[in-house]
């Protein structure tokens, strides 16, 4: 079956807006801001106050996923009652890209600019999400929405990794294209990783379908969307297998985006290897996540959506394990050619699975909140968690088996889904 016209812009926005979650914030920008703020001290004066640099950067990131999860709730259910779904995703992207592109006026001068910057980015990616998600049941079939959900992933992964080889050879060869200096080329690749999210992502956004506005901005508006919010809410809770399959999912999340955000610093604090080994680690868990998505977009097309997923996380877990005993740099590529395997698999089928398991309605928006939400809270619980852990152990490596624990719990969560099958019936409990 072929993608429509409309099927295929939406997969389009994943092309657009993933080269802000790798060539920003897993890789660049990170490297940029550590150098730009190393002093004698390593401090920064932000707020009135000096902090040291990491922790005031992860301060920042978390609350801009805090600020995010509690808004977007609102803002979806705002969305889902005035018809505006796209008016609210095009309004998130355009602020996270231009926050992006402003990147490259942060320099050591201005510290602070590049916090609120990196602040704003973060909430307009993440905003946009929610409603990016939320069209996947609107535009395509139960039977589709796997198959195109990994389609979204796969193309998300092969452009943000292309645009991350182009930026990293501005920046190992500055003079050749007519930069001074690597700071000054990483500055420009700000701008380009804002230009390409805006320039693939708005014409992605024209091509869904159009919004059927039902109420309009009115003073009473701000309370209607609170009722909506609580309507779904209790509708939600309703629902037992969608509330058991969240709980299962903000488990094996708190493992994934934790190893995703960390599996650098791994690299780098644990094993001491190189900054082009970590890159290139990462530019090889990209290209294996890609083939990775469809081979279980189909496993789940022959069996069922909870068993592929069941395979992925226990997959997850092994290479956690492994990880704990992980050496050498050839160690690691192959332990991250293995998460990559699973990671856009297990990431895809996640989201068509809660897709599929909507029940008949018109407040998708609102509904997939809660679901960016739960991964939201698990990116927070699972930072914190391995940051105390490493606190008090003093060993990072520790954390490969803390992890293992966090998706045995996922795994156990998903096997008490029932009443759910390929075709997804989850409304129905």
């Amino acid at each position: 079956m072929k993608f429509t016209k409309t099927q295929r812009g939406w997969a389009m926005y994943d092309w657009a807006n993933s080269v802000y979650s790798l060539v920003i914030s897993t890789v660049l920008f990170p490297i940029y801001y550590e150098a730009v703020t190393k002093n004698e001290t390593n401090s920064v004066l932000f707020l009135g106050r000096e902090w040291e640099n990491t922790v005031i950067y992860s301060y920042v990131i978390a609350a801009s996923f805090l600020t995010i999860s509690i808004l977007s709730p609102y803002f979806a259910a705002m969305a889902d009652r005035t018809g505006r779904r796209k008016v609210f995703m095009r309004t998130f992207m355009i602020i996270g890209a231009i926050s992006t592109a402003c990147m490259s006026f942060f320099t050591a001068q201005n510290p602070w600019l590049g916090l609120y910057l990196a602040f704003l980015a973060s909430v307009g990616f993440t905003g946009s999400i929610v409603f990016y998600n939320s069209f996947l049941p609107v535009i395509a079939p139960k039977e589709l929405q796997d198959r195109l959900s990994a389609r979204g992933f796969s193309l998300g992964y092969f452009g943000s990794a292309l645009l991350l080889i182009l930026c990293l050879v501005l920046v190992q060869m500055p003079e050749t294209f007519g930069f001074t200096d690597a700071g000054i080329a990483s500055r420009a690749s700000f701008v380009l990783t804002g230009i390409w999210w805006l320039g693939f992502g708005l014409p992605a956004i024209q091509k869904l379908p159009k919004d059927e506005v039902k109420d309009f901005f009115e003073g009473k508006l701000f309370w209607k969307s609170w009722e909506e919010l609580i309507l779904v809410f209790h509708e939600f809770r309703k629902i037992k297998t969608l509330r058991v399959l969240l709980g299962g999912f903000f488990w094996y999340s708190v493992g994934m985006q934790t190893i995703i955000l960390l599996a650098a610093v791994f690299g780098s604090k644990v094993l001491g290897l190189e900054s082009a080994q970590l890159i290139m680690t990462i530019l090889i868990i990209q290209f294996v996540a890609i083939a990775g998505s469809f081979v279980f977009a189909r496993v789940s097309e022959r069996t069922t959506n909870l068993h592929a997923i069941k395979i992925g996380v226990a997959v997850w877990m092994l290479i956690c394990f492994a990880a704990y005993f992980v050496q050498t740099a050839n160690q690691f590529y192959i332990v991250g050619g293995c998460l990559g395997f699973v990671m856009g698999a297990v990431q895809s089928l996640s989201r068509s699975t809660y897709s599929k398991m909507l029940p008949p309605t018109e407040d998708h928006t609102t509904y997939f909140s809660f679901y960016d939400v739960m991964e939201k809270l698990a990116t927070t619980f699972g930072m914190f968690s391995i940051g105390l852990l490493e606190a008090l152990t003093g060993d990072l490596r520790n954390s490969a088996l803390a992890l293992t624990v966090f998706f045995g719990l996922g795994l156990f969560q998903i096997f008490r889904v029932r009443g759910f099958e390929k075709k997804g019936t989850a409304h129905a409990d």
